[in-house]
């Protein structure tokens, strides 16, 4: 199962625009994709609900992992870190 480690830069970390942002992009995949916040060691949670990715309470300069299973695995990854590296189209 394929997956990225990423650092989120944005000021309000993947909380409320960003993480909206985050489920918008991860819903497009017909992939199950996880998110799991590595800085405090919270279990992963569905990429794509809303409520799961803000109970991961993600800050600015938490590293992050993101897993995806399906054909389009990379394909999914590769938009997730995008948007994250653009933080977030700001």
């Amino acid at each position: 199962m394929p997956s990225i480690v990423i650092t989120v830069n944005h000021p309000a970390g993947l909380h409320a625009r960003p993480a909206a942002e985050f489920v918008k992009t991860a819903i497009k995949f017909p992939c199950e994709i996880t998110v799991r916040n590595l800085t405090t060691d919270k279990p992963a949670v569905n990429a794509k609900s809303i409520l799961s990715v803000l109970t991961l309470s993600v800050n600015q300069g938490h590293q992050i992992e993101i897993t995806a299973e399906c054909d389009s695995a990379d394909e999914a990854l590769q938009a997730l870190s995008d948007l994250i590296a653009s933080n977030f189209g700001e």
